[in-house]
């Protein structure tokens, strides 16, 4: 049998990139997604085409009976979880913390720590030891704003990613024991759709052009490293956050 992925925010960026690129590698797909469904089926339908199932799954990250609902639907139509992808996450505004509104704080709070951990727990649940597991692999997508801070950017948005780098490093060493690996990628400038939707469309562009290496990142290059730490490759790590930044 293929070992069985969740990736949440698939529909696009990062999410696709390493959807297309894990079902090259034989891993049988649910691509989550919050909205964009006729996306998030274009990026399953490349998975197909590779000789891989892929299913199609809408969720809220932030709704604890949506992320429930997902794991079950994996468990009923695909078997046994061998690895998460923790991808899905909003920015909120580009502001500065005095213009900060607290809806949009919650918002950002919501998706991106209580989601990430209630897709971690679930994962846990199916895959550890402890629970009867046969192991696995958890992949956190953070970000390069958790170390920078992103003054005039987003200070909430890197504060959010702040939060699952310690839940990266505390998650692995609790569950190590267990078979299972977490990890995570701190992505710095990429050039996704994410920026336009805090309303800086061309920030990646922007931004990449002031780093060391001339230039934004790309999602393929994300997800490159988000397969090794799902692989055997990796098998010594955890609790690592790997930078991925372009010299920043």
């Amino acid at each position: 049998m293929n070992p069985i992925l969740l990736i949440t925010g698939a529909s696009r960026g990062i999410g696709a990139a390493a959807a297309e690129l894990a079902a090259k590698d034989g891993y049988d797909l649910c691509i989550n997604y919050a909205s964009a469904k006729d996306e998030a089926e274009k990026v399953a339908e490349l998975a197909r085409l590779a000789g891989v199932r892929a299913i199609t799954c809408q969720a809220d990250m932030s709704n604890e009976g949506d992320v429930m609902a997902m794991f079950e639907i994996i468990d009923r139509d695909l078997g046994p979880l061998s690895g998460v992808v923790n991808n899905a996450g909003i920015t909120g505004n580009f502001c500065r913390v005095d213009e900060l509104e607290a809806d949009v704080l919650r918002r950002v709070l919501d998706v991106n720590v209580t989601g990430c951990f209630l897709v971690a727990r679930e994962a846990v649940r199916r895959m550890s030891a402890r629970h009867g597991g046969a192991g696995g692999v958890i992949v956190n997508v953070s970000s390069m704003a958790s170390i920078m801070g992103s003054p005039n950017d987003y200070v909430h948005y890197a504060a959010s990613k702040g939060a699952i780098d310690s839940m990266t490093i505390g998650l692995a060493k609790e569950v190590a024991g267990e078979g299972i690996r977490v990890n995570a990628v701190n992505p710095g400038v990429i050039d996704t759709e994410i920026h336009a939707g805090g309303g800086y469309p061309d920030r990646w562009r922007d931004k990449g052009a002031t780093l060391p290496m001339g230039r934004g990142g790309t999602p393929q290059e994300v997800a490159e490293a988000i397969i090794w730490l799902l692989s055997d490759k990796s098998s010594f790590t955890t609790g690592a956050c790997l930078t991925l930044s372009g010299g920043a």
